[in-house]
């Protein structure tokens, strides 16, 4: 399972950078804290919310699907 949840953080920080913006710049975009991106990116949260997960991929035009797989 914790693969699954690093394979989240990979996945944002690939859709991220593919943008071209910060985690500061996400945060914002996703109306979430700094800190909350930073940790699910390291894999130090391990279990972000769905709805923590839907905020970051309407942030970045992706589907839910494409941060989890």
């Amino acid at each position: 399972m914790s693969k699954e949840k690093s394979k989240i953080g990979e996945n944002i920080k690939k859709y991220r950078n593919k943008l071209g913006i910060s985690q500061d710049i996400l945060s914002k975009k996703s109306n979430l804290a700094f800190h909350t991106i930073a940790k699910i990116e390291a894999g130090a949260t391990p279990n972000p919310t769905i709805e923590t997960v839907k905020k970051i991929a309407d942030a970045l035009g992706v589907s839910l699907d494409d941060l989890m797989k």
